[in-house]
């Protein structure tokens, strides 16, 4: 009678009259048994762990009922996902995405910012710094290259397009895998094929091969903006993001100065170079190409050390992984602080529920071949889902605004970038035609030329047994003229030719007066021996040193930009960034009505470049934070490949009017930064959001 009664009945144990009466199977049941309170203080004084209690049937083979409950539940979940619609699982997902973003927001700031942020962010800026001197590399190593290859004008034009061309099929492409097999992956591979193919495009001879290598060189670097910015954004907490974001756009700056900088010390030595027999030449413009490959191959080096997103391992439900490199940036940013005893607090994140499905191929199904074309078709079909999910209707109206807003601003920017040095080309030469010197109706006989002939036009003219031996002639064209017994030997030219010219018995030596330069005239009795073969670049005279200056200090010029940008992002808000840096760089395009001069120009140039760099930041900032992280590098390799291709039509229509009409481009480039900023302050604000 000394035993309370309690609500556990079993077939083992039955109450009788207020007493409870033990089977009699053999066993030895102990005759006091203390209570459930006396068993709950007794876990608490002696620190038992109910979870460790041992269940009495597990000796006699009988399952725990919690145990058969938990079993339940997990195969509950499994059993209904075949029945369920995949709108309700996307649904789930959201709901538990919208959790794992306020959760991991609380984690980042729980991490601090410090060593381990700082030294990713400088193992992505030379990423960022290899984008910026993969677009002034063609343009730098242009006037030499169309020499040494002997371009026509056709072929230059395709070498200068052919690096956008490969950049907007790379951000797409590897913008998107970058959400399905992860940011550090695809940068790496991104990185990999840019060095690779730009070392390459430094040593091949042809023109074909060199524009195949700098178009794949394009496609890989045009990976690195799409992932960047969201990798290093995934390593940010809300109130850092806007501000650190801008400060990483500073490495595209420093790329531009980079590749100034080695151009403008390097292309001009021609003895940098060397010569293996005479079919192979490697000039110094080469050595530039290779120089400017380091960026690249010093970040995919530092890259090896640095981990995944753990952003992005959480979307694909690796939660140990992720948490693993969650202690990391804790660990390393305590330690830096002097404060190595804090501890990591974390112990469960939220993951979102798995819907794609993924297939996983036995070794032994099929050839090699078979299974690596199912799993590329797999993942490319993914892809292409993440891009139709951009254009759903809770993201469709931002992404086309945005679409519309890095167009506009690609199409002015770019093709403004390439209209001021061909404009400076064009006041240059204006002006060096205004020194030419003409001669008419001159008689030379018996005369050694073995001088420079530069920017010089000789009419009917008489030129009776002269000798042209070691000599160049240079902008010098000759019309109407004559020739008679003439010896040419050992002669370079540049932009020479003879128009309606009578040559009678004259020998051609070694020289580089092919059959195109002789326009409408009459050869009679002449011979040309051992014409000099291919293209030969003078350094000294064909380099213009004021293009790699302008460059230079164009890509200087976006310093205090980048600075008022980082300083403002998170103060003012990335509308107001976008929509007021584009009026305001719309405003510095009608001054260049007034620059009329290489000097005027170069200034123009470098307030519209300070002007429109908050722009551009701000737009990588809100791109960043408007969409999830599972179609985050997907949604900003659309628009970044839209940019490029706005680059490609900014360069093709400004390049154009050079020389004809100033009206044109700067109307274009007005009107477009003006739509475009209008449009962009009707996108939502995401400074106060944290990243989905």
């Amino acid at each position: 009678d000394g035993y309370r009664n309690t609500n556990q009945v079993s077939d083992d144990y039955r109450y009788q009259d207020g007493n409870y009466d033990a089977p009699n199977d053999g066993y030895y049941r102990g005759g006091d048994e203390p209570t459930q309170e006396e068993d709950a203080q007794s876990d608490v004084t002696e620190g038992h762990d109910e979870d460790d209690e041992v269940y009495e049937g597990e000796y006699q083979g009988i399952p725990h009922p919690d145990d058969i409950k938990e079993k339940q539940k997990k195969r509950a979940p499994a059993m209904d996902d075949e029945y369920r619609d995949r709108a309700d699982l996307m649904a789930e997902r959201m709901e538990d995405e919208e959790q794992l973003a306020h959760q991991y927001e609380n984690i980042i700031e729980e991490c601090g910012h410090g060593r381990f942020q700082w030294t990713l962010f400088f193992v992505l800026g030379l990423a960022l710094m290899a984008d910026g001197v993969e677009v002034f590399v063609v343009g730098f190593v242009l006037p030499s290259a169309e020499k040494d290859m002997c371009l026509s004008s056709s072929n230059k034009g395709m070498l200068g397009l052919i690096v956008y061309l490969g950049m907007m099929v790379g951000a797409v492409l590897l913008g998107g895998l970058a959400d399905k097999l992860g940011r550090k992956q695809c940068l790496i591979i991104s990185l990999a094929i840019n060095a690779a193919f730009a070392f390459l495009s430094s040593f091949v001879q042809g023109y074909g091969f060199f524009l195949f290598c700098r178009l794949i060189s394009g496609l890989g670097i045009g990976g690195t903006l799409p992932i960047v910015f969201p990798y290093f954004s995934e390593f940010l907490s809300r109130e850092k993001r806007g501000e650190h974001l801008s400060w990483l756009c500073m490495f595209w700056m420093i790329g531009g100065i980079y590749a100034s900088a080695m151009a403008w010390s390097i292309i001009p030595h021609y003895g940098w170079g060397f010569s293996m027999g005479t079919k192979y030449h490697f000039h110094s413009w080469r050595v530039f190409v290779l120089v400017c490959a380091l960026p690249c191959i010093a970040s995919l080096v530092a890259l090896k050390f640095m981990p995944e997103s753990p952003r992005f391992l959480l979307e694909i439900g690796k939660h140990d992984e992720a948490w693993m490199i969650l202690k990391q940036v804790h660990d390393t940013n305590m330690r830096a602080k002097g404060e190595p005893e804090r501890v990591f607090t974390v112990s469960y994140i939220k993951t979102p529920k798995q819907v794609d499905e993924f297939i996983e191929i036995q070794s032994s199904t099929g050839t090699w071949y078979q299974r690596w074309l199912v799993r590329v078709t797999t993942t490319l079909k993914q892809v292409w889902d993440n891009v139709l999910y951009c254009l759903t209707a809770q993201y469709r109206m931002n992404t086309l605004m945005l679409a519309v807003v890095w167009f506009t601003m690609a199409l002015s920017y770019y093709g403004l970038i390439v209209w001021f040095p061909d404009m400076i080309r064009y006041f240059q030469d204006e002006a060096y035609e205004s020194r030419v010197k003409i001669f008419d109706e001159e008689e030379v006989s018996h005369f050694t030329f073995n001088f420079t002939l530069e920017n010089q036009i000789h009419r009917n003219g008489e030129y009776r047994d002269d000798k042209f031996i070691g000599m160049k002639f240079k902008e010098v064209r000759f019309e109407d003229s004559l020739f008679k017994d003439c010896y040419f030997e050992d002669v370079r030219s540049s932009e020479t030719f003879f128009e309606n010219c009578t040559i009678i018995s004259t020998v051609f030596y070694n020289t580089d007066l092919y059959e195109h330069k002789f326009i409408n005239c009459r050869l009679i009795n002449s011979t040309f021996m051992e014409e000099k073969e291919g293209c030969h670049i003078d350094f000294e005279e064909d380099n213009d040193f004021l293009i790699y200056l302008v460059s230079f200090l164009g890509s200087l010029s976006v310093l205090p930009g980048n600075i008022i940008s980082a300083l403002l992002m998170d103060k003012i808000g990335r509308i107001k960034m976008i929509g007021g840096s584009m009026l305001i760089s719309a405003v510095c395009c009608f001054f260049l009505f007034f620059g009329n001069s290489e000097s005027a120009m170069i200034g123009w140039q470098c307030l519209f470049c300070g002007a429109s760099i908050a722009a551009w930041n701000a737009l990588d900032v809100i791109t960043v934070e408007l969409y999830p992280t599972d179609k985050r590098a997907t949604a900003f390799g659309i628009l970044n490949g839209l940019c490029k291709f706005g680059a490609i039509l900014g360069n093709s229509i400004f390049s154009s009017f050079v020389g004809i009409t100033k009206v044109v481009p700067i109307l274009l480039a007005s009107s477009a930064l003006v739509g475009g900023g209008l449009l962009a302050l009707r996108l939502p604000e995401t400074r106060e959001q944290v990243l989905m």
